[in-house]
């Protein structure tokens, strides 16, 4: 008789498990490159997870990528983006599918750092970061300039050395940060945030030497940008040599090649601008001059028109005319009351030679009858009873 052994049933669960232990016992599995292009990815943002699928022309795999290695990526994966990631090959257990699970990526072909560059400038670009409308005017004559770079760098004494020469009235605040690092961006942001948080400074010059784009990095933050473009005081970037730009040097205010540039840029030339008020002193003296020789004429002028039209003369005129006209009233009245005097004396005089009684002491008399003076003998009859009056008295008598 031909026997058989019963079949050994195991579940679902063992065997995804037996199945993970073997590929994980892999060594050729546990260390992998694998390159292909991101497709269906999702990034969970409030996780920090990111989950993709890489495929080439014939497969697709899926691929996980946790947030503690995730954060350490320099730029931002997209589908259709060609990446070579490193990571191990294990199973999910709970849906028996086998994926990879990325520790670290890179761009296929692009620098990693030279596709996160492209995609924050694109980002902030689109959000008006870098217009020019924004941009605020530099002070003419800075009273203090804050310095946010590395305290022991090249770059400092050269900015120093053209601000000691250019401009030395200016008070110089040095803000010492690390300039590369990982916590340089985030020291050159808040250096940003507490010079523009104290508004003492008139501009703000930010930067460092030459590098490469991994040593240069921490100007390319995004944190820092914001931090730029929100600040209130002028700021010029000053990272690197001529040929390299970073994001700090889009969103400031101005934008200088080198470290030597930022100070010329921040301040003027003492001496151009002694030359320049020596040139504004002689024209205005030139210009006071002639107000003032402008203004002698004009005096000159109205003095002689004064002494024309001078009103003491005027007066003096008027005040002959009136004393003339006052004289010749004196004396015209002067002879209308002598005139007058004579005819009054003459007057006087006929009066008197007519006064009655002065007649009578001449030897006349007045004969009156009654009321009434006799001045004809026709006037009376005899037997009239006639009063006659003489200088010293009168007397009676009757007429026969």
């Amino acid at each position: 008789m031909n026997t058989y052994s019963q079949p050994r049933f195991i579940s679902v669960s063992q065997l995804n498990f037996y199945i993970k232990s073997l590929v994980e016992g892999d060594d050729n599995l546990r260390y992998v490159f694998v390159t292909g292009e991101i497709s269906n990815l999702t990034d969970h943002y409030s996780s920090g997870h990111i989950y993709l699928s890489l495929k080439d022309e014939k497969a697709v795999v899926k691929a996980v990528m946790f947030a503690n290695s995730a954060k350490n990526l320099k730029f931002r994966p997209q589908n259709g983006m060609k990446i070579i990631a490193r990571g191990r090959v294990s199973v999910y257990e709970p849906s028996g599918q086998y994926q990879l699970y990325i520790e670290d990526m890179q761009p296929d072909g692009m620098g990693a750092l030279t596709i996160a560059f492209d995609q924050l400038k694109k980002k902030l670009e689109s959000e008006g970061l870098f217009d020019n409308k924004y941009k605020k005017p530099l002070p003419k004559y800075p009273k203090l300039i804050s310095i946010i770079t590395s305290p022991t760098g090249a770059a400092l004494q050269d900015i120093l050395n053209i601000l000691r020469n250019r401009w030395p009235y200016a008070e110089v605040e040095i803000v010492p940060v690390l300039v590369q690092g990982d916590s340089a961006a985030s020291m050159l942001t808040k250096a940003v945030q507490d010079v523009d948080k104290a508004g003492l400074a008139d501009v703000i010059i930010i930067g460092r030497g030459g590098g490469s784009i991994e040593d240069l990095w921490a100007f390319n933050s995004e944190e820092l940008a914001r931090a730029i473009f929100a600040c209130k005081i002028p700021v010029i970037s000053s990272v690197g040599h001529e040929t390299d730009f970073t994001i700090c040097d889009f969103v400031s205010d101005m934008r200088a090649p080198t470290p030597t540039a930022a100070a010329v840029l921040a301040t003027p030339d003492r001496l151009s601008e002694f030359d320049t008020l020596a040139k504004q002193g002689q024209y205005l003296s030139a210009l006071v001059d002639k107000l003032i020789s402008d203004r002698e004429k004009s005096l000159a002028d109205f003095a002689r028109v004064l002494t024309q039209t001078n009103p003491n003369i005027e007066f003096n005129k008027r005040m002959e005319n009136f004393l003339r006209l006052r004289d010749r009233l004196f004396n015209a009245s002067e002879k209308l009351i002598n005139e007058q005097k004579t005819r009054n004396e003459e007057f006087r005089l006929r009066l008197f030679s007519l006064n009655p009684s002065e007649i009578l002491r001449r030897g006349y008399s007045v004969t009156c009858i009654g009321d009434k003076t006799i001045s004809s003998k026709e006037q009376v009859n005899s037997g009239d009873s006639i009063r006659i009056i003489f200088s010293d008295g009168d007397i009676t008598a009757t007429v026969d």
